[in-house]
């Protein structure tokens, strides 16, 4: 035997009420469903009490709001019934209806809404919804019972949330259902007193009344039918990957629900527990789905913990000082006060020095909190006892919850790491002796990133989220956007990691997708739902979003956008750039922005600022790492230089075969980018710094292939005309150095202690940069363990592919 309930989402259209008959009729008809719960229709409950508070204002727009309200139930008797039976329903809702309407009028003339006068109202929504769905089921071909619970639930007169006489309400209960054998359409959340006072549960009562008439008849499960697939992991608006869970014990529950998860009311599982009765979650919209079951038996489970759930918008109150330390009685006076100015305390943590007690409870609660306490420790205060009790706003509580916790070390440690790696600080963390909850307090614009970084460490740690925002659109940025698109499933696959691309950007447009944007037509995207591109309103929107395992990638060669590094590295985004602006610029910013990610513990990644996707600069950095010591780096690091005197035989002018370049895309738009030889000056740098060079940039000598006045000329066309001037002197170095049985290469290059340079130099036929082609890179390092043969390291130093790819591979190191 079964007792099923319905809440207000399950009861918010004709059409659910409809499918609630449907899910009814067969464990009505075999009498395996004795009753039937449903609480008001969604909202309903709500609107009555807005009604009430706008009649004792008084404001005559309660009027309106009544008008609402019948003409929402009249309609629904309309959708639900036939004509012919609509009469009697009709009358029956409005004779309903003119109560609530006398009672809403006598608030309005004498301006006052006491405690009892307000349970009595909110009564209206089951009583109107229940007598409705009664009457629907009787023509659907179900017969059943209308009960008002007002007949058979006694409370005491804590008008509100009313306390239960469990004796005389499960005498009440059985007595009926021993004399009502049919189906019984059950009225949830409401009850009275031994006076006939209307009471109700509390909000979200509907689950208690089932699980009160439930263990009352002893039944065999009890169903609460709500908008969800059971019990989830955490609240799927906050945590997308969010699933359902199989079992869950009582206790699990019970801490889940005192922490917000709001499936099922926590009163609710009292009843069921005394008795063992299993409570089944259900969904209305997917009745297939076999939900969650909750039960005193703990079941294995794969994953340590059972579910993440959060208290948003709370504050925190502070007592601390050194008088405290040894007091007796001081933990009894605090919560004594409190308690008698009925203050509802959600967390408690207290030092072991007995230095301080940290008290979270609700922020409507905590200016009354902070007086009641002023008054209790007014001495204590004034003497210095104690310091000035500190309120904190706007924070959230998070629980992790789960029985195989007691049995599995290290949860508290993993749970810090998941908050500490995504930026996230703790204002206080508390945990039972039970072990079956680890409670944290955080700031609430933390909440949302909090949870899903603990969701992803505990039940996918083996295939985590990157959230990826992208500047630039260029050949890179489109490159990468076109990796990412293709490669996905791989990287899944070998790797684990799913990527997520929220934020696309260029100088033009912006735009973001909390759920993700298609790789596969963000073009459109971005053409059709972007917005002006504006880089602080981007800057703050990825902070905003604040998802964990954030990654922004720039892709641009703007030295604006390295201008936001520190702020997102300061939110917990990890930066992986190919823009090498920031980092050979002033050493003081190259140090500071290493620092920075590694005290905020994300990843600044900037791999393709040397050698495209070669690992030029992870080469360096670990034999830095391991001890060894870098005597000299030296190569060609330019691909455009590279390919200019790769290609430089003589056979064309090197005026053609920069144009070449151009329009290959080997150079910059403006080739004197790359032909005043700054491009190789900030890679050399960069590597001298990852060797261990504190060098500023005007430490690098650079050799300019380009008199000064190529430079005044304002505009590239004009210069590309004027370039063929110069034809005669690069051919004159090409033949002094052929004479000699050599080549020119662009070198870049770094002795420690004898200075960073770059140029163009002659070299023989044994130096490795001789034989390159095309556009590729090569680097020679000496180092005190790879001195008489050096390690080299070449290969595509340019190009949109080989930099895309380098870029990938910095972002799964994030």
């Amino acid at each position: 035997m079964t007792v099923f309930k319905f809440g207000g989402s399950s009861v918010g259209s004709p059409e659910r009420i409809l499918r609630i008959a449907e899910l009814v009729k067969e464990d009505a008809s075999s009498g395996r469903c004795r009753a039937v719960i449903c609480s008001a229709f969604q909202g309903v409950t709500d609107q009555l009490i807005l009604m009430a508070r706008e009649a004792a204002a008084p404001d005559e727009r309660y009027l309106e709001r009544l008008r609402e309200l019948e003409k929402r139930h009249l309609d629904a008797i309309r959708a639900l019934i036939p004509p012919s039976g609509q009469s009697p329903v009709m009358g029956g809702v409005k004779m309903m209806l003119n109560d609530l309407e006398d009672v809403l009028q006598g608030i309005f003339l004498i301006r006052e809404l006491s405690d009892r006068t307000l349970d009595f109202i909110m009564s209206f929504g089951e009583r109107l919804s229940n007598f409705i769905i009664s009457q629907t089921f009787q023509h659907h071909g179900i017969p059943n019972n209308f009960l008002d619970t007002r007949q058979v639930i006694r409370t005491d007169s804590k008008f509100g949330a009313a306390n239960v006489d469990f004796k005389t309400t499960n005498e009440n209960l059985r007595r009926h259902f021993s004399t009502h054998t049919g189906l019984q359409v059950v009225t949830g959340f409401i009850a009275s007193t031994a006076k006939n006072e209307t009471t109700t549960l509390g909000r979200g009562g509907s689950d208690y009344t089932a699980a009160i008439l439930g263990a009352a008849l002893e039944v065999g499960e009890i169903v609460i039918w709500t908008d969800v697939d059971g019990m989830l992991t955490a609240d799927p608006r906050k945590v997308a990957r969010a699933f359902s869970q199989t079992e869950v014990s009582y206790e699990e529950a019970m801490e889940m629900s005192h922490f917000g998860a709001k499936v099922i009311y926590p009163p609710t599982l009292q009843p069921a527990m005394e008795k063992k009765i299993p409570i089944r979650i259900k969904n209305t919209l997917n009745p297939d789905f076999a939900g969650t079951v909750l039960s005193a038996i703990h079941s294995g489970s794969p994953y340590a913990i059972k579910g993440i759930s959060s208290i948003s918008n709370i504050s925190l109150l502070r007592v601390q000082g050194a008088g405290m330390v040894g007091m007796v009685g001081v933990a009894h006076r605090i919560f004594g006060a409190l308690a008698r100015g009925g203050i509802n305390i959600i967390l408690i943590t207290q030092a072991s020095s007995e230095h301080s007690v940290c008290l979270a409870v609700r922020p409507e609660q905590a200016i009354l909190a902070k007086e009641l306490l002023e008054a209790e420790l007014m001495m204590e205060l004034h003497s210095g006892k104690v310091a000035e009790i500190i309120v904190e706003n706007d924070l959230s509580v998070l629980a992790v919850v789960g029985e195989n916790m007691r049995q599995t070390p290290g949860i508290a440690g993993k749970v810090f790491q998941a908050l500490g790696s995504n930026g996230i600080n703790i204002s206080a963390i508390a945990q039972g002796s039970s072990e079956l909850n680890i409670s944290a307090v955080l700031k609430s614009s933390d909440e949302q990133k909090a949870l899903n970084a603990i969701h992803n460490a505990f039940f996918f740690s083996m295939k985590k989220p990157l959230h990826l925002y992208i500047a630039g659109t260029g050949l890179i940025g489109r490159e990468l956007l076109r990796q990412i698109h293709e490669r996905s499933d791989a990287i899944l696959k070998h790797k684990g990691i799913t990527l997520l691309v929220h934020g696309i950007a260029n100088s033009r447009t912006m735009l973001f997708d909390r759920n993700g944007i298609s790789t596969g037509n963000w073009e459109y995207l971005l053409d059709e739902r972007g917005g002006p591109m504006q880089r602080d309103i981007f800057i703050k929107t990825i902070s905003d979003i604040n998802l964990p395992n954030s990654v922004f990638i720039d892709c641009t060669a703007s030295e604006l956008t390295g201008e936001v590094y520190d702020q997102l590295i300061r939110s917990g985004v990890s930066v992986v750039t190919a823009n090498k602006k920031a980092n050979s610029g002033e050493f003081a910013r190259f140090s500071r922005l290493n620092k920075l990610a590694e005290d905020h513990q994300v990843t600044y990644a900037y791999g393709t600022n040397v050698g495209a996707g070669l690992p030029a600069i992870e080469t360096v950095r670990s034999l830095v790492e391991s001890g060894d010591e870098i005597i000299s780096v030296e190569g060609v690091l330019s691909g455009t230089l590279s390919y200019l005197f790769n290609s430089f035989t003589g056979e064309t002018g090197f005026s053609e075969l920069v144009k070449s370049a151009r329009e290959q895309g080997y150079t910059e738009p403006d080739p004197r980018d790359d032909l005043n030889g700054m491009d190789a000056a900030r890679k050399i740098l960069i590597l001298a710094r990852e060797a261990g060079e504190q060098a500023e940039p005007d430490a690098v000598i650079t050799g300019n292939l380009l008199p000064k006045e190529y430079y005044a000329i304002s505009s590239v066309d004009e210069f590309l005309k004027k370039l063929p001037e110069l034809d005669v002197h690069f051919e004159k170095l090409r033949k002094n150095a052929l004479k000699s049985g050599k080549v020119l290469r662009y070198l870049a290059r770094y002795e420690k202690g004898g200075g960073i340079s770059t140029g163009l130099e002659e070299v023989d036929a044994g130096h490795p940069a001789a034989s390159l082609k095309g556009s590729d890179n090569i680097l020679v390092i000496r180092s005190k363990e790879y001195n008489e043969r050096p390690l080299v390291i070449m290969g595509p130093g340019a190009g949109a592919g080989v930099t895309a790819n380098g870029l990938l591979k910095d972002v799964l190191r994030c």
